[in-house]
């Protein structure tokens, strides 16, 4: 038996909800853990003060936090996840002659780990350790887009939350949630101008075994490099086609 009991059931509320498709109720918590309410809801209240867990009222439900997610995006800048992640990227780069990038969610930001950049090809701000608004990029919005809506609204409260680049991008939580709905129903993010005037982006979320985007893969090309919708999702079947080779590798990593 632990030594720290509430360490060990603060890690069992947070493992529980990491289980969990959408936020949950606290009731719901105790119950499957065989933990008191009184116990949960102080344990629920000290995790929300630091950012791990995030209370939604109208619901009555906690989920995961920013503080989980800068967790999570940690240890995806681990190096095991660089090893799987960095062949598949240099074979897109090669494959398609554009540059190509591996990024994590950082609370609403994304966060670039990996940069391969084409023979010939400029560097661009998607460099290692850059930091941007999520909902600007083709990465954040193929992560965000297989996130549970409610995580996104935990993300993105509210219309001041939404960070525009010269007045561009998503202005409201409404608009967000529409582009996240094409996103979804295209199969692959895409960005244009945003981050860089005159050039592209076409991004895949990588999906771990619990449902859950861990990563994105995304290609970056001047807008006249693939000038129509064919050019751009022959591009994004080869991203997903990385990002799926990916999620094989981290699979196979379980077994």
């Amino acid at each position: 038996m632990s030594n720290v009991p509430a360490a060990t059931q603060t890690l069992r509320v947070l493992q529980f909800l990491a289980r969990q498709a959408a936020p949950t109720p606290a009731a719901t918590i105790a119950r499957e853990l065989g933990l008191p309410r009184s116990t949960v809801y102080h344990l629920l209240g000290a995790m929300r003060a630091e950012g791990f867990v995030v209370h939604l009222p109208e619901e009555r439900r906690y989920g995961l936090g920013v503080a989980a997610f800068e967790l999570g995006s940690a240890y995806a800048r681990q190096e095991p996840l660089r090893w799987l992640a960095a062949p598949a990227l240099s074979r897109l780069v090669g494959a398609t002659g554009h540059n190509g990038h591996f990024a994590v969610l950082h609370g609403s930001d994304v966060l670039y780990v990996i940069e391969e950049r084409a023979p010939g090809r400029p560097s661009l701000v998607t460099d290692v350790g850059v930091r941007l608004p999520a909902q600007l990029t083709a990465s954040g919005l193929a992560m965000l887009a297989a996130l549970p809506p409610a995580q996104v609204r935990a993300l993105f409260p509210s219309r001041t939350t939404m960070v525009l680049r010269e007045g561009r991008g998503p202005q409201s939580v409404t608009e967000l949630s529409r582009t996240l709905a094409e996103t979804r129903r295209r199969g692959h993010a895409v960005e244009d101008g945003l981050v860089t005037e005159g050039f592209a982006s076409v991004a895949a979320a990588v999906i771990d075994h619990a449902g859950h985007p861990i990563a994105a893969v995304a290609l970056t090309f001047p807008d006249d490099a693939a000038p129509d919708d064919a050019s751009r999702t022959d591009l994004a079947d080869h991203v997903s086609r990385a990002a799926a080779s990916i999620a094989r590798g981290l699979a196979g990593r379980r077994t």
